[in-house]
């Protein structure tokens, strides 16, 4: 973005390097000391539900919520709860069919369970593909995050000649060391804890945003007569035209709303590390289901600040990505932008400490832990590791930020396409462990290969509704398995 725009002012600055100076000392502070691999990553199962329930909501909530929310509602209206719905109905399953059977043994993640059932090489695959899924992922979120600031150093004449390359890249290595040094030296109670205030600033910011945006209308009650007159507060959408292809239409929104959260928030481990750090499954069951509560509040104040700003901005033509970043860099005053750009920095420091955490978790007891030399180490040993795995996996995860530089398409579209190729088939192999039990490991296996096979041509190669991707994957997957049952007996399990 190169408009003209107001300069962030000194105060502004000093907000920021605050925030960012403030949440690693209170990460380090809450972080304390750990003393083996389990405290680093699960905390020894010691924080309130409540905590952790709102930890949920700001792991969830990365910097696409603050970018690109307010956009869909910008160009469109609030269909997009629709989807919110639908991922309530998911955490509700998640409490009531994963939830019960994780906590009948002493997991340390979730893919545990799969050794249990399968055999320790499907415990493996499944890491690894969680692994690589959240890279990309949360490569993207990172990318986005460095959109707006950038925007902002583009403001001075000090920047001008320096190449756009030059700029994200030093953004993002700055947001990601500062994201690592808590989670390096405080591990998930550090991350948990400040995803508690990172959800506080950033829910702060979006509401100040709101406020000021309508102080700029000239008449508030007349632009938002003018907003519903124009269909933008349209909740439910009831129309069949074009039924497979559009992802906001009532039933694929609230089926594939709650097969997505069920498959994020019941298998994805950057989510289910929280629930396990909770003492026992009713404080997980609450944990999870008010999240989703606090989900729908949060999504319904961004889509609303993206109503306001069509008012403001007359409905000007620019993409979904843009419309927000438009107004942080050019229409807040001094002191508010700076607040405002330390609340998206917290969306995505919460979901970049989350990654962080949950992928080095997973290296340790899903792939580190089965080897000799797992098998011997220490609990100090272990700890250590743990760490150097958790710097390494931040090092990745910046590269892959760095890789989306120039990306054409909305960055919302590519980080919910990239958890849409595996989704479906780790929703199916849980299905397959917990409620099918005469299911053979290798058919499990090549099932859930064969769903993500499948994925990649529907994704890349038909029109259809993303919000359908998960439930196609499931089904694959089910169905994958079911017929592949018939080759093989009963007695070639692998445990």
């Amino acid at each position: 973005m190169r408009t003209t725009m107001n300069l962030f002012s000194a105060l502004d600055w000093t907000v920021v390097v605050l925030y960012l100076v403030g949440v690693i000392v209170f990460g380090l502070f809450k972080g304390g000391k750990q003393q083996s691999a389990q405290d680093y990553f699960l905390s020894e199962k010691k924080i309130h539900w409540l905590v952790v329930s709102l930890s949920i909501v700001a792991t969830e909530t990365s910097s696409l919520t603050f970018i690109s929310v307010p956009g869909i509602a910008y160009q469109g209206n609030f269909n997009f709860l629709q989807l919110v719905f639908g991922y309530i109905i998911g955490r509700i399953g998640v409490a009531y069919l994963l939830l019960p059977r994780y906590y009948k043994g002493n997991l340390t993640t979730v893919y545990a369970l799969l050794e249990e059932r399968f055999g320790a090489n499907t415990r493996r695959i499944a890491s690894v593909v969680f692994i690589i899924t959240r890279i990309f992922a949360d490569g993207v979120r990172l990318y986005a995050t460095a959109i707006p600031v950038v925007a902002i150093f583009r403001g001075y004449s000090l920047f001008s000649e320096v190449p756009d390359a030059v700029l994200y890249v030093s953004t993002i290595a700055a947001i990601a060391f500062a994201t690592l040094i808590y989670v390096q030296f405080g591990g998930v109670r550090a991350v948990i804890w400040t995803d508690l205030v990172q959800l506080f600033i950033y829910i702060l910011g979006g509401a100040l945003a709101a406020l000021l945006i309508s102080e700029k209308l000239p008449s508030l009650p007349a632009a938002l007569s003018d907003a519903y007159a124009q269909g933008k507060f349209a909740l439910f959408n009831f129309s069949l035209q074009n039924f497979f292809s559009s992802p906001y239409q009532f039933f694929l929104a609230l089926i594939g709303g709650a097969m997505l959260s069920m498959a994020s928030h019941g298998t994805d481990y950057i989510i289910v590390q929280r629930l396990f750090a909770t003492d026992q499954l009713r404080s997980a069951q609450k944990a999870v289901i008010i999240s989703g509560m606090i989900v729908l509040v949060q999504f319904a104040l961004f889509l609303f600040i993206g109503v306001l700003l069509h008012a403001l901005y007359g409905g000007a033509a620019m993409r979904s990505d843009e419309v927000f970043p438009k107004f942080i860099v050019s229409g807040l005053p001094s002191g508010i932008a700076g607040l405002v750009i330390a609340a998206m920095l917290s969306a995505a420091m919460s979901t970049l400490s989350s990654s962080i955490n949950a992928i080095a978790s997973s290296t340790v007891f899903d792939l580190y832990a089965a080897t000799a030399h797992g098998k011997r180490a220490t609990p100090k040993e272990k700890l250590k590791l743990s760490k150097l795995i958790s710097f390494v996996w931040s090092l990745l995860l910046t590269l892959s930020a760095i890789a989306y530089l120039g990306l054409g398409k909305s960055v919302v579209e590519v980080a919910l396409s990239i958890a849409s190729f595996t989704y479906g088939g780790l929703l199916g192999i849980f299905f397959l462990c917990i409620f099918f039990e005469h299911i053979d490991s290798r058919a499990a296996t090549l099932a859930f290969l064969a769903s993500i096979a499948v994925m990649t041509f529907v994704i890349t190669q038909t029109q259809l509704a993303w919000t359908l991707y998960t439930l196609i994957g499931l089904i694959v997957t089910l169905i994958t398995a079911q017929t592949l049952s018939r080759f093989f007996k009963p007695e070639m399990i692998s445990k």
